[in-house]
């Protein structure tokens, strides 16, 4: 077919192109005109399936239309600012980017409405998504290269929703398996218990909590710390989210039949050391964790529950027999996040004693002074918090929980043995934070409190 004519009245393209550029500025101004840290900005797409880690030939610094600007200036904004998420929303009269900062979600720009598809598009193109498809969830990955020596990955997601498709983007910062573990906000008890357990030749350590809780930072930490040249270190992961050199990760893809307990049982034929996988979903993946675990292999893995009781009671649920269970299992850690009180506005707060007996201090802790703080906010935090720090439940297997266990005993009398022995649970842990200033009341009660 040819090309044909069409006539167009002069009014109608006049408004387009007003309403277009009107657009354009609109864009171009809700972040402002600061472009630093823009200078170096390359990107490029990673495969999904750590294969191929192809190039998709988009580089951010050769663009300069304002979709472009607005996106790369919202990716750079984010890493600045230590956001863990990006979210882009198409709404029917309004189209907003929110950034997860310190597990809170915070609107930070705002943008046409008529510029989502634009939006959406530019970021399915930077991931190596199909522009086209806008019917069905899409995944794809980001390489952002801030510099010559920095390098940031992007997990992206889109989700078609009424208006327009939703895309999140995951920011997967290598830095943050590097911490070492005296960031991470392990008491000195805890830390003691976490290193020796890790440092057994055999065993199981078991980290849980719910999303976004840390548990994958526990799990690299310890890679970080075990991953040297005497060892064989493997891990299945879904999806792998941060590349560990020296270590052997596969990605979980179910529909190639790369199953987590697919892929630990190519593990045990690989001579393995030290073996990571996700999370412990089915009893199928359980029992080879298990085996692999009293058969001379350091396992370390995650579950989705609520504390450390509760997670020896998911495997037993699971048909664990607790004989296999006390053989096997070393450590479960429980763990969640909590915002950091900022140091340069943090305020004193005072509480009567039977208010803090009521929160749950002990009269020892109260005897022994107790200081806490709580939240102002000024211009370093805005909001009086700066950071997050971990609480945790660091149970080892001892011989008191594992009689409770062998007895088939339930979550509740597997927490009274923890007690016993002077076990903290999350709620105790929390209290620390809070008596030494860390965090406020108000957010170990947000995270931790029923």
């Amino acid at each position: 077919m040819g090309a044909g004519q069409i006539l167009v009245d002069e009014d109608q393209i006049r408004r387009t192109l007003e309403q277009w550029q009107a657009s354009n500025a609109a864009l171009g101004s809700s972040l402002g005109d600061d472009d630093e840290g823009m200078g170096d900005l390359d990107v490029s797409a990673g495969d999904e399936d750590m294969g191929a880690g192809g190039d998709s030939g988009v580089d951010a610094k050769g663009d300069d239309t304002p979709v472009v600007k607005f996106v790369n200036k919202v990716l750079v904004d984010a890493i600045r600012r230590g956001a863990s998420d990006i979210h882009f929303e198409p709404y029917e009269d309004d189209y907003r980017v929110r950034l997860r900062i310190d597990g809170l979600l915070k609107n930070v720009a705002k943008a046409p409405v008529k510029l989502n598809q634009r939006i959406a598009a530019r970021l399915k193109v930077m991931s190596q998504l199909d522009i086209a498809e806008k019917r069905v969830p899409q995944d794809g990955r980001i390489k952002l290269n801030l510099s010559k020596t920095k390098q940031i990955d992007f997990r992206v997601s889109t989700l078609p929703t009424l208006f327009g498709e939703k895309v999140v983007l995951r920011i997967l910062d290598g830095s943050a398996a590097k911490l070492g573990i005296e960031k991470l906000g392990y008491e000195a008890d805890q830390q003691k218990l976490f290193l020796e357990a890790i440092h057994k030749p055999y065993g199981m350590v078991l980290v849980t909590g719910p999303t976004g809780s840390g548990k994958t930072v526990s799990l690299y930490t310890a890679l970080g710390i075990l991953n040297d040249e005497t060892r064989n270190i493997s891990t299945a992961e879904d999806p792998v989210e941060i590349r560990l050199p020296g270590v052997n990760q596969v990605q979980q893809n179910n529909k190639r039949g790369m199953t987590f307990a697919a892929a630990l049982r190519s593990f045990l034929r690989q001579d393995p050391d030290i073996i990571m996988v996700g999370e412990i979903r089915d009893l199928e993946t359980a029992e080879i964790a298990i085996k692999a675990a009293q058969t001379g292999h350091m396992v370390l893995s995650t579950l989705h529950t609520n504390d450390a009781p509760q997670t020896i009671a998911r495997l037993m649920n699971m048909g664990i027999a607790p004989y296999n269970i006390t053989s096997s299992v070393t450590l479960v850690i429980a763990q969640r996040l909590a915002r950091r009180l900022c140091n340069n506005c943090k305020r004193k707060s005072t509480l009567p004693e039977h208010a803090l007996l009521a929160e749950g201090f002990t009269p020892a802790q109260i005897a022994a002074g107790i200081e806490l703080y709580e939240a102002v906010g000024c211009d370093e935090c805005t909001e009086g918090y700066k950071g997050r720090t971990g609480i945790y439940q660091v149970m080892p297997m001892t011989d008191e929980i594992g009689a409770i266990v062998l007895e088939g005993g339930n979550a509740m009398q597997i927490a009274e043995a923890a007690q016993s022995i002077g076990i903290r649970d999350l709620r105790q842990s929390a209290l620390v934070k809070a008596a030494h200033g860390v965090t406020s009341l108000a957010e170990i009660n947000r995270v931790t409190k029923d």
